[in-house]
């Protein structure tokens, strides 16, 4: 165990997008240290509900939906994180311009809806929260150009809410996962050819795990970062400076 174990205790934290992969992750994480979790997920499944265990409470939420991202978080008494991880990708199908609102919805102003609906709870507690952005924050994708634009949105808005929640006492930063061997990456993990490459590339060596992004989401949200707002921290095994 790297931190306290009771660092989030008395906690209250809500991870979108956290019933499976990197979100679920650190769902599971954040618990581990005492933090009330509500993970909140597009249709969550008993398998999903039963692979986070017993102490996380699962919702249904839709991103997309100001309605739904409203209900998540109108009946909490007090919220202490939120960690935006629900996103989605379509590859080639987003250079159709229906399906590229589609991501950008999702991906980005998802995250803003999220956001200023935690943010008076956030106010309150002067709490945190962690975005998740993307090696394509930094760099195009030529078969993803939704999922690139939303990523490098989400790495400016996470710059420009550090600036406006400021004053309430809210940090706002970013992760910036690399490869993480979740369902989102399994066909790339099962082509040799291609994850040869992605490992080549990666001066680690190695496929990240969801705990990795986790664990730097922790820190994040912890008081040794109480003087860290608007970053977004590469969590990559070193693939963005290969």
């Amino acid at each position: 165990m790297t931190f306290q174990q009771d660092l989030f205790q008395g906690k209250t934290a809500v991870v979108t997008g956290g019933t499976q992969g990197i979100g679920a992750g650190i769902a599971r994480q954040l618990a581990a240290l005492g933090a009330r979790v509500i993970a909140a997920g597009l249709a969550p499944t008993d398998a999903q509900r039963n692979a986070l265990g017993a102490d996380i409470e699962v919702a249904a939420l839709d991103v997309g939906s100001n309605d739904e991202v409203a209900a998540l978080f109108a009946p909490l008494a007090s919220l202490d994180i939120l960690v935006n991880c629900a996103g989605m990708i379509r590859r080639v199908e987003e250079h159709q311009l229906d399906v590229f609102e589609q991501v950008i919805n999702v991906n980005l102003t998802g995250t803003m809806r999220a956001c200023s609906a935690a943010r008076a709870l956030l106010g309150k507690s002067r709490g945190t929260i962690v975005n998740t952005a993307s090696m394509l924050s930094f760099f195009g994708g030529g078969l993803v150009p939704a999922y690139s634009a939303s990523k490098g949105g989400v790495a400016q808005l996470t710059k420009s809410l550090a600036l406006a929640y400021a004053q309430d006492g809210i940090r706002v930063n970013a992760v910036a996962p690399g490869w993480i061997a979740t369902p989102l990456t399994q066909a790339l993990q099962d082509d040799e050819g291609r994850s040869q490459a992605i490992l080549e590339r990666t001066p680690l060596g190695r496929w990240g795990e969801p705990e990795d992004v986790a664990q730097a989401v922790v820190f994040l949200c912890s008081p040794a970062a109480a003087f860290i707002t608007g970053t977004i921290v590469p969590v990559d095994g070193g693939y963005l400076v290969a």
